[in-house]
């Protein structure tokens, strides 16, 4: 009596291929992609909030005169 659900793990395909963690370079883990963990995860938006990462954009004004308006 075979069972589909009953299929081992090592048959099943990811759904993502597995990378490098960018915190520590461990192989990711299919909760936190791309992260290897939760920790890592948790570290990775702790810069984002505390802004160690930023995305540069151009001051509002910069490039025009106020007599141009």
């Amino acid at each position: 009596m075979s069972s589909k659900t009953g299929a081992k793990a090592e048959n099943v395909s990811p759904l993502r291929k597995r990378v490098p963690c960018p915190n520590c370079g461990s192989k990711s883990a299919r909760e936190s992609y791309p992260f290897c963990s939760k920790r890592c995860s948790d570290l990775d938006l702790g810069k984002w909030l505390d802004g160690s990462y930023a995305i540069a954009t151009e001051e509002p004004g910069s490039g025009f005169s106020e007599d141009e308006y």
